[in-house]
């Protein structure tokens, strides 16, 4: 299974307003486990950054000499086909890009169309109802250090999504668990699963087991009415 941890930075909040694309970056995982492989690109907006650098820290002058979207879009396109796309508020970037393939003259499928979409903000809802949600929180609540993100920048918030994404959907990661004064269980250590351990491997059914199994929830079914198994 491959997975692309995506993220962005834009000029605004808002496509239909003319805000534009100023950075995107991805990181790479092959059957939940991080490949070293990863894309990263700024982009030229043609356009003022605006009240946007306060969350980037991006200036007009640093993306003045570097290329437009439709210059990089090919590599873009590529490192996300048919890729399931992990994205936290996944409407957001999405929108983004899809803007952005809308504007350029070749005709581009909408990101729908070409990845999955796997949005990490409705998974940690799910998961955490009513508390709060965003990157640093998700962070703090898994134990992962974020101490070096002052700023915002596309690339890094993938890479901590990553880490986020694999804990907070099971596995990939060993969790410590020690006692505080309070007898209560805390993480105390994280520790990441090395990326050399081969594949589990993956037992399936036989056809003659999954007969046997059929013809099991039958019997069940007679005595028991409904089976939530099927």
């Amino acid at each position: 299974m491959r997975q692309v941890v995506l993220d962005t930075e834009t000029t605004g909040i808002n496509p239909k307003q003319g805000h534009r694309i100023i950075e995107i970056g991805c990181v790479e995982l092959i059957d939940r486990k991080l490949s070293g492989n990863h894309y990263h690109v700024y982009v030229n907006p043609d356009k003022e950054v605006g009240d946007s650098i306060k969350v980037h820290g991006i200036t007009n002058e640093f993306l003045a000499d570097k290329p437009r979207f439709h210059e990089v879009v090919t590599g873009f396109y590529d490192f996300i086909h048919g890729a399931e796309l992990v994205i936290h508020n996944a409407p957001f970037d999405v929108g983004f890009i899809n803007h952005e393939f809308s504007l350029l003259a070749s005709e581009i499928e909408p990101v729908e169309r070409i990845c999955q979409v796997l949005d990490t903000l409705a998974m940690a809802r799910k998961k955490h109802p009513g508390q709060k949600n965003n990157l640093d929180m998700l962070c703090k609540r898994y134990g992962i250090d974020n101490s070096h993100r002052e700023l915002h920048g596309a690339l890094l918030d993938a890479e901590i999504l990553a880490d986020v994404y694999l804990l907070m959907s099971g596995g990939q990661t060993a969790l410590q668990l020690g006692s505080d004064s309070s007898g209560e269980q805390t993480v105390s250590d994280i520790r990441r699963i090395s990326t050399e351990r081969a594949p589990l491997n993956v037992i399936k059914a036989s056809d003659s087991e999954i007969t046997k199994h059929q013809q099991y929830l039958d019997d069940l079914a007679k005595h028991a009415g409904h089976v939530v198994w099927r």
